[in-house]
């Protein structure tokens, strides 16, 4: 029952939450990220986010299959990414997992969420309240709905075929 979406429109929680439940299942464990107002010392306005699209689907119902399989008892696992521009408070990423006990939802939302800042081909510019913006992890965006060149290692791996992609060791790191 795994699912997964990106969405260009906000993302509902409720909406996220009801893909997961079931009746055996103790534990439901939401987790939201959001935009908010400041990083690194400097007022954040909002932030836009850009992807490879096919290939953040690809790789994000592949992250959600293989979090829900490692689950006991068909524990159940949802993730939305949201892709264009968004302002403070609105969320980017929702994960909902349900499964009999609680640590093990934990672990599973945890274990979604470092596999998203991972796997999926999705940058981010923060958009700054003196109206500057930066493209955060060192990374932009290719032009065009297709990859122009290898210029990250998400695209290079994309162009090569390869089945494990991840990205450079600073845009993985980002919170």
């Amino acid at each position: 029952m795994a699912w997964s979406d990106i969405v260009s429109g906000a993302i509902a929680p409720a909406a996220v939450l009801e893909r997961v439940g079931a009746p055996g299942h103790g534990a439901v464990s939401l987790f939201l990220g959001v935009v908010r107002d400041n990083n690194a010392g400097q007022a954040v306005s909002g932030m836009d986010y850009e992807a490879y699209e096919a290939m953040a689907r690809e790789q994000l119902a592949a992250v959600v299959a293989e979090a829900e399989a490692s689950l006991p008892d068909g524990g159940r696992v949802a993730a939305v990414h949201r892709l264009g521009g968004l302002e403070v408070g609105e969320a980017s990423v929702a994960v909902a997992v349900s499964a009999p006990h609680r640590a093990s939802a934990f672990e599973a939302v945890r274990r979604v969420m470092d596999e998203i800042k991972a796997r999926l081909p999705v940058w981010k510019r923060e958009r700054y309240a003196d109206g500057s913006a930066k493209w955060l992890g060192g990374q932009t965006p290719p032009s065009g709905a297709e990859p122009a060149a290898p210029e990250t290692p998400v695209l290079a791996a994309a162009r090569a075929g390869g089945p494990s992609v991840r990205r450079g060791r600073a845009a993985a790191s980002e919170a």
